[in-house]
């Protein structure tokens, strides 16, 4: 993380594809809980350090670091689990949160993009997913209610459940993310943008976030735990999520046409 002129600027960086494992997503409690009570910092800037990822989705073989997932549930609120704690995480941020997508959000990173309070994408290469559906299971990290939010109920459903990657330009018409910019464009578009929104007159940005408070989803993140609950455990979901990942699900060939490769292994 570096930080300068009111900005903190934070490069995901988990080789090969920046999956949400439980070190990523410790290490991002830890930053986003200091930078609460710095009141020097008035924007936070998400990038990736993997021009292809952003964040591909949750590692798919998370549910075998039983401790650490233990560990992360006990430091989160009670009305949550270890995914959605990390998107509440975001949006209850007193600073004001952006995402800079030059590459995929699949799954948990769809969500994270979705939390933040703007995105902005690069036209020609970002692309959105909610990959779930094909692994036989939902969204379980705040997903479904973030995304109703940001485009509709229909909107959300056609989404989830045709499990495609959307385009940037789709996505920004969806309202999925703020707009899609060409690639060039991408980096000082959002550096103009942070730097303006940090510079504001002081009181500006906690008046703005008073007016315009982040959704209370308490009953919907409980409603979307359970029906993850209800699938993840299913022999289903561990056959498709077992053979994507021996057919190349986290590497970076596999994850270029993920959907592809889950919809293989489905037949």
């Amino acid at each position: 993380m570096s930080t300068e002129h009111g900005v903190a600027r934070i490069v995901l960086d988990n080789p090969p594809v920046n999956a949400l494992g439980t070190t990523m997503m410790r290490e991002l409690r830890t930053v986003l809980t200091g930078l609460k009570d710095d009141s020097t910092v008035r924007v936070i800037v998400f990038s990736s350090a993997d021009p292809e990822f952003f964040i591909a989705h949750v590692d798919m073989r998370i549910g075998e670091e039983t401790d650490t997932l233990q560990e992360l549930a006990a430091s989160a609120s009670a009305d949550v689990n270890v995914f959605q704690a990390i998107g509440e995480l975001i949006r209850h941020q007193p600073q004001v949160t952006i995402v800079k997508l030059a590459g995929k959000a699949r799954g948990g990173g769809a969500e994270f993009v979705a939390a933040a309070d703007m995105a902005f994408a690069a036209m020609e290469t970002a692309g959105l997913g909610r990959i779930e559906a094909l692994m036989g299971i939902i969204p379980g990290g705040g997903g479904t209610q973030y995304l109703r939010d940001r485009v509709g109920r229909n909107r959300a459903l056609e989404v989830v459940l045709t499990a495609d990657l959307f385009d940037a330009e789709t996505a920004a018409s969806y309202g999925w993310i703020n707009r899609a910019l060409p690639t060039h464009e991408l980096d000082e578009f959002v550096d103009r943008i942070a730097r303006n929104i940090a510079t504001l007159p002081d009181g500006v940005i906690e008046a703005a976030r008073r007016s315009l408070p982040a959704d209370d989803f308490k009953e919907g993140l409980l409603r979307e735990n359970d029906a993850l609950a209800s699938t993840i455990s299913l022999p289903a979901a561990q056959h498709l999520i077992s053979g994507a990942l021996q057919d190349g699900a986290q590497t970076p060939a596999g994850e270029r046409d993920l959907e592809r490769l889950m919809r293989s292994v489905a037949r």
